[in-house]
């Protein structure tokens, strides 16, 4: 199955369709006054369209067990054809639409079965997926490439030459996965001075995010937190939980961690680890949700 531990938990909901169109209204009057002979076909359906969706990782095959914290089923009996929709939802890593679609599925199976003995031109004609929100798809369709990203490595040995930068790196790839262009990206020392004057210098440019990486542990040298809590004209506490919360489901030492998330002006200034499961985990924790900012942001101005 496809690797979804790098995923944050949502809720996820899906609403699927299927349609069974009937040769006669002497079948659908059978079906509403429940004298169809193999019994009562819509409640009978419902039942199996119920077990279809807490089964649906046993029947295909990439699918994810998962919680199922509801499940929907609606009928409309229209003159020739009865409209089917099911509706999934659960708080989990990814997606429910094709359990809804599973569920459509075995309904409208079940009602063909039910009928076939009595109704020869009985068919299934769509199954399909109407909706489906949660997760990161969710904010596919904001379009962000108009934000300037800074990314900041603060360390003494990358910034001397004697090791390799690899968060700096992992940062830029995995916002631009995302739509967003990094326009700057700059090595400095983990130094008070030097990344104060480094952000200073990105918000006199009107750079609306910064990312550092490096200098949020507990050693002597990492000051980072040190040089940006200053600076900060509103500190974001929720998106730095988030940032430990998530590592912390992850590896016990991300309690460890001092990240550091806030406002400076309209720039939003986030310190993160710097190791490479780290500042990965940071990002996939926050990101692309962390964007919303912006449009706040921008709402207040308009607002002013």
């Amino acid at each position: 199955m496809v690797d979804i531990t790098h995923k944050i938990t949502t809720l996820r909901t899906a609403t699927a369709q299927a349609i069974v169109t009937v040769g006669s209204m002497a079948t659908m009057e059978a079906i509403l006054n429940k004298t169809v002979p193999k019994g009562a076909v819509l409640e009978v359906a419902r039942t199996a369209g119920l077990f279809a969706v807490k089964n649906t990782a046993n029947a295909i095959p990439d699918c994810h067990p998962m919680p199922i914290e509801f499940t929907g089923i609606e009928f409309e009996c229209l003159d020739a054809s009865i409209q089917i929709e099911v509706t999934v939802k659960t708080v989990y890593r990814t997606g429910v639409e094709v359990e809804a679609m599973h569920g459509a599925a075995i309904v409208a199976l079940t009602i063909y079965d039910m009928l076939k003995p009595i109704d020869k031109q009985v068919a299934i004609t769509s199954v399909k997926l109407l909706h489906k929100k949660g997760g990161k798809s969710d904010f596919s369709a904001i379009d962000h490439r108009h934000l300037s990203v800074a990314v900041v490595v603060c360390s003494d040995t990358v910034s001397a030459g004697t090791k390799a930068d690899t968060s700096g790196k992992i940062i830029i790839q995995k916002l631009e996965n995302l739509g967003l262009t990094v326009a700057s990206y700059t090595v400095i020392p983990d130094e008070i001075d030097a990344i104060q004057i480094h952000i200073q210098h990105l918000c006199n440019q009107k750079i609306n995010l910064i990312v550092l990486t490096g200098g949020t542990g507990l050693s002597h040298s990492d000051v980072t937190p040190e040089a940006v809590l200053p600076l900060i004209d509103r500190r974001i506490p929720g998106i730095e939980e988030a940032i430990r919360s998530y590592g912390q489901g992850r590896t016990p030492y991300a309690m460890l961690s001092r990240s550091v998330v806030g406002l400076k002006g309209e720039t939003l200034i986030m310190a993160l680890p710097g190791s490479t499961a780290g500042v990965s985990e940071s990002i996939d924790a926050v990101f692309p949700s962390v964007l919303h900012l912006f449009q706040l942001l921008n709402g207040y101005t308009h607002g002013k």
